[in-house]
């Protein structure tokens, strides 16, 4: 019978070209050669017709058995080849578990942060606790209460951003410094004595240089009790100062003047960087300003509701970023608040 003798001969052919075949698009190309519609297997079924009929029955048995064969050699070159696929993606994803791993990346601090949280847990240490106040304030705690007259002429020194409000309402501004929070908590607690730090931001209307922004970090602090003395004021500031800047760190206080505080200081440390002998960054003096601080006027204490008869107390205010800057030997305040986060990751 010449017919199966064909597909014998086909079917080893074909079976010869499968095991060649490497890859996917190759597999595709035997598939088309002959299983396809135009495929050796196809073009010879149209040969059956010319077959006498007592042969038909055994060539057509021949036919499919050939036809299921090549199917099934297909289907299993198939299968093999995804097989060999995955084990090769499997062999470059695998994973040594004896490597080290990779340390994953880590957020960072702000250096205005990391100087707000010493600062808190320095005085933390000496009782005072956080006490949080609104940025937003009315004309009259910002300034009236703190000893601020309508027409003083101290109101010049802090450029005030104000809110709209509707007509009749009492004027509202960004608070230009922490010191408002001194009315809320001393007005909390009068008449007992209070001691707090107030940290947050404060806006001014100030053109932005290296030395100046319209936004920036303050904290303040407040003691308010019987027999408080300026002598409890220089003590608080030098535990400060030796806790922020290390042991041995000097303080002095040099008369100043600002409304809500009588008698008013600047406050110097010896510079931490020279060790008081001198340099660039204290311009060779040997101290740095801080801050300002003083004993709580009268008038500021009255207002918080304490008698000045018979309360004193004390308040000072610094920037964190003036510290930063100090500290850090940062030479343009506007990095603060740039969000360059090559800046950021010189921090912990």
């Amino acid at each position: 019978m010449a017919m199966i003798d064909d597909l014998t001969e086909l079917e080893a052919q074909a079976l010869r070209a499968l095991m060649g075949a490497a890859n996917s698009a190759e597999l595709n190309e035997w598939k088309s050669a002959y299983l396809g519609k135009q495929g050796a297997l196809t073009r010879m079924s149209k040969g059956l017709g010319s077959v006498p009929p007592e042969q038909r029955r055994d060539v057509g048995a021949k036919f499919n058995a050939v036809r299921q064969h090549l199917e099934e050699s297909f289907g299993a070159a198939e299968a093999s080849l995804k097989r060999a696929a995955q084990m090769d993606e499997l062999e470059a994803d695998q994973i040594d578990v004896t490597m080290p791993g990779r340390a994953p990346s880590v957020g960072r601090l702000h250096p205005s942060t990391i100087v707000i949280r010493n600062v808190i847990e320095t005085f933390a240490e000496m009782g005072f606790q956080v006490w949080d106040s609104p940025e937003v304030e009315t004309d009259e705690f910002n300034f009236g209460l703190l000893n601020f007259p309508p027409d003083h002429p101290a109101r010049d020194m802090q450029d005030t951003f104000y809110l709209d409000t509707p007509a009749g309402s009492p004027p509202v501004v960004l608070r230009t410094h922490t010191s408002p929070g001194q009315i809320h908590a001393m007005r909390r607690y009068a008449p007992e004595p209070v001691r707090v730090l107030l940290p947050g931001k404060c806006y001014r209307m100030e053109q932005v240089t290296a030395r100046s922004e319209m936004m920036f970090h303050q904290f303040e602090f407040l003691m308010v009790g019987r027999n408080v003395t300026m002598g409890d004021l220089k003590g608080t500031l030098h535990g400060m100062a030796e806790r922020l800047f290390g042991k041995g760190t000097s303080v002095r206080l040099r008369p100043s003047y600002f409304p809500f505080t009588e008698p008013s200081a600047e406050l110097d440390v010896t510079c931490f960087l020279c060790k008081g002998e001198g340099c660039r960054i204290c311009k060779y003096s040997g101290w740095l300003e801080i801050g300002g601080c003083g004993m709580v006027h009268p008038n500021v204490l009255r207002n918080g509701g304490y008698d000045p008869a018979e309360f004193s107390g004390f308040a000072g205010g610094f920037g964190p970023e003036r510290i930063g800057i100090l500290k850090y030997g940062i030479d343009d305040i506007r990095w603060f608040f740039s969000g360059d986060e090559r800046f950021l990751q010189q921090f912990g």
